[in-house]
């Protein structure tokens, strides 16, 4: 199966959001490292993995019991 890898910005065209909130807001809250995205050879760039984000951002915009929201903007999946 082949994945489809995306930076920052890549990824922010696509869901249109602006590549700093993602890299503020949603990096490390919403989008995990080791889930949603890695660090290949263990450098500083970030590659999202765009079918991952894709079935979680389907997933939560039908089911909802599956995160509980927490007070500083991140989600417990429990």
């Amino acid at each position: 199966m082949s994945q489809l890898y995306l930076t920052t910005e890549e990824l922010a065209e696509r869901i249109k959001y602006d590549p700093r909130t993602i890299r503020e807001r949603l990096k490390d809250s919403v989008l995990l490292e080791g889930v949603h995205y890695f660090r290949p050879f263990g450098g500083r760039k970030i590659l999202y993995i765009w079918s991952v984000i894709e079935q979680d951002m389907l997933g939560h915009s039908t089911n909802h019991t599956l995160a509980v929201p927490m007070a500083g903007g991140g989600v417990c999946r429990g």
